[in-house]
């Protein structure tokens, strides 16, 4: 009660302080660097990563393109790779015609190097970076590459696609917020009973938004993904924390005839049903956090402080609001669309053993649906862009008439014999689905003398520490095919060199698929176990944990599960996240419910009253729950051209609806099958016996 006396004497300062606060909030948002790069997030500890810091620390590369010239003679490329040459941070440009130069005859060179850089009438030219594959400064750089080669020519690589995905989240995040914005505020003019509250919602919960976008600024860089899906996110989930006080509120109102003892109450009731409520969506996201892929900590540590960012301003921003405009809210209230659900409840609960039946018919397919999807999801990143983006063309390009899928980069001691080096290429040569293995000896063999290789050659290809060699693979990135090959170079490599890396994109890919299987199982177990232990110790109960979390789950793998089904792939991350993100989100629906229903029997209601009555007043308030989660992630899935964000969005929606169903159906006929038991494994269950009670026992 002094927090909410507290809040409503100092609302005018608790407003001036909230817009004060905007100030550096947009400054740090502004100012906070956006990743784009997912195999940045791989741990440090794994040799793919060491590999790439060495070639960067040891020889001065970092990341790798391929300019693909289409129908452009020598002269015009010859005069393009000069220009490419003077760009900021490009390291090294190799070229075919480099590699002779003038000083080795043109019949020593082999017909597999030509075939290597030449297809049809379209050449490869190899350009090294002195920067990161995700750095700002690649990314400029790849930029600039574009508008001097023109239209004929096609960047490839991660450091093209990472650029592309920049240019397209920049265009489009803005409009991510406004869709959610637009849905999420139809939603509550439909399902709440005023008409410019939805609005009050909104600025207070913006309020938070941009706090905590701001506040990312010290975390020192965040994903695309969290920039893109915090704000609708934090929106979506918090929502409901705002829909609790308006109606808390106007319950008190009907107390007080002060209107600001009605808010100081409204406040006291809030904040002790929300914190309550907050904990368990804070564990759901806190869980991400012990992912070895470090997206999740990313995501995990945003969302965590957004939804805590949220319960603030729910208790302090939104009541101060509110009491400023009380006179204009009281003047545009109406009717709100939910009927009353009396008879819906009381149907529900007569034909309860259908929903046993239907839970037990559904519970085998979706869990069987949900672990095949989570087998079947892809890494290739490039596949969840749109196909005619500049990065996807120039693969495509490079596969169809040069038959690459990828390259791989292969960094060995450079005091290795040149025999070694040779034999090393050769074997490489022979593993199924290698096209090319160009270094030094590959050029041409180990018959020249290395002196006659051209500086602007062995600089490229040799560092006083390292040998690179480039090696090109038919084989597309994320396939089994490419995970075979990927071991099957690295054997060759250890048996030539011990501390001999393979490094690049299919490389990096192939260890997050292996680290990631064990992620997800992994961050689905703590986020259950946490979930279960905040529910037991909220409710009291060993029972109705596992009743909650079971039927969430049961959304939760008919959600997961729909995809096998359907015949569609999701992003790998997309398992991960949905399932901790739903278990956290709407695992309130069900608390809510629990919690009436637990009060109902505690007060000496019967076992058919209790579920008819709990269902009855939790419809309304589960129903706008989910169509906010629903509304403010739909039109983003709908309307994002990045699979990865579309994908996670259309989850969290079909998830929201799905969960939706199963607490007002599933729920209640648990509650009626589970009642003696739940009664037995639950503290305060039962209600309590008076005095006149025991008397007329004990007489008796």
């Amino acid at each position: 009660m002094k927090l909410g006396k507290a809040v409503v004497k100092c609302r005018v300062l608790i407003l001036v302080l909230a817009v004060a606060l905007l100030i550096p909030s947009v400054l740090g948002m502004i100012h906070t660097r956006v990743n784009y790069d997912m195999l940045n997030y791989l741990p440090d500890s794994l040799d793919t990563v060491k590999g790439q810091q060495y070639m960067l620390d040891d020889f001065g590369k970092g990341a790798f393109s391929f300019l693909i010239f289409e129908d452009m003679d020598d002269k015009g490329i010859s005069a393009v790779t000069e220009k490419v040459r003077q760009v900021d941070h490009v390291a090294d440009v190799l070229a075919y015609s480099d590699i002779g130069n003038g000083t080795i005859p043109k019949e020593l060179l082999p017909d597999d190097l030509y075939n290597a850089f030449n297809a049809s009438d379209d050449t490869l030219v190899a350009v090294f970076f002195d920067t990161s594959s995700s750095s700002d400064e690649t990314m400029n750089a790849i930029t600039e590459i574009r508008q001097i080669a023109g239209k004929q020519c096609l960047v490839s690589g991660i450091s093209a696609m990472v650029t592309d995905l920049r240019d397209l989240c920049e265009r489009e995040e803005a409009i991510y917020v406004a869709i959610a914005v637009l849905l999420a505020t139809v939603a509550m003019m439909l399902f709440l009973d005023n008409w410019i509250i939805p609005f009050v919602f909104l600025a207070s919960i913006g309020c938070a938004i941009i706090t905590n976008l701001g506040t990312n600024y010290f975390l020192g860089e965040i994903s695309y993904i969290t920039k893109a899906l915090s704000a609708v996110l934090q929106l979506a989930v918090t929502m409901d924390y705002s829909i609790f006080l308006w109606h808390s509120y106007g319950e008190h109102k009907r107390e007080y005839s002060d209107h600001k003892d009605a808010m100081a109450h409204a406040i006291k009731d809030t904040f002790t049903s929300v914190l309550g409520s907050s904990v368990t969506t804070v564990a759901g996201f806190i869980a991400l956090c012990f992912m070895t892929f470090t997206l999740g900590r990313d995501l995990g540590i945003v969302m965590a402080k957004g939804v805590l960012l949220g319960v603030i301003g729910c208790v302090t921003v939104l009541p101060s609001m509110i009491l400023l405009l009380d006179k204009p809210l009281g003047k545009t209230m109406h009717r709100s669309l939910i009927p009353s659900t009396q008879k819906l409840a009381g149907g529900l609960v007569k034909i309860f053993p259908v929903f046993l039946v239907l839970f037990a018919a559904v519970a085998v397919p979706a869990y069987v649906g949900y672990n095949k999807t989570s087998s079947e999801v892809y890494y290739d990143l490039s596949r969840s862009l749109p196909k005619d983006m500049s990065n996807v063309v120039a693969n495509s390009k490079l596969e169809e008439e040069f038959h690459m899928g990828s390259t791989h980069m292969v960094l060995v001691n450079s005091s290795i014999s040149a025999k070694d080096a040779y034999r090393m290429q050769k074997e490489f040569e022979q593993v199924e689905g290698v096209k090319f293995a160009l270094g030094l000896e590959s050029i041409i063999g180990t018959s020249v003398p290395e002196e006659m290789i051209p500086e602007s050659v062995t600089k490229v290809l040799k560092s006083d520490k390292l040998e690179l060699m480039l090696v090109g693979s038919e084989y597309k990135t994320a396939t089994p095919e490419m995970g075979r090959q990927v071991k099957a170079l690295n054997s060759i490599i250890k048996k030539y060199d011990s501390n001999g890396l393979l490094i690049g994109e299919s490389a990096c890919v192939n260890d997050m698929i292996n680290i990631t299987a064990v992620d997800f199982a992994t961050v689905n177990a703590i986020s259950i176990i946490a979930i279960f232990i905040i529910i037991a110790l909220v409710e009291k109960s060993i029972s109705l944990p596992l009743i909650l979390v079971s039927v969430i789950e049961l959304a939760i793998f008919i959600n997961l599960g729909l995809p096998h089904y359907t015949g569609t792939s999701l992003p790998f991350i997309a398992p991960i996240c949905i399932s901790t993100i739903q278990l956290g989100a709407t695992v309130d629906y069900a608390i809510l419910m629990t919690t009436r229903y637990k009060k109902e029997r505690s007060g000496g209601a019967e076992k058919r009253e209790a579920v008819k009555t709990a269902l009855a007043t939790s419809i309304p308030s589960v129903v706008v729950s989910a169509m906010g989660l629903f509304a403010a992630t739909i039109g983003v899935a709908i309307y994002s051209d990045v699979d990865m964000i579309a994908s996670l969005c259309a989850l969290m929606a079909r998830g929201a609806i799905i969960s939706m169903f199963c607490v007002i159906l599933i729920l209640p006929a648990m509650f009626m099958l589970l009642d003696k038991f739940i009664g037995v494994t639950t503290i305060g269950f039962r209600p309590k016996k008076n005095a006149n009670d025991s008397e007329v026992t004990t007489n008796a």
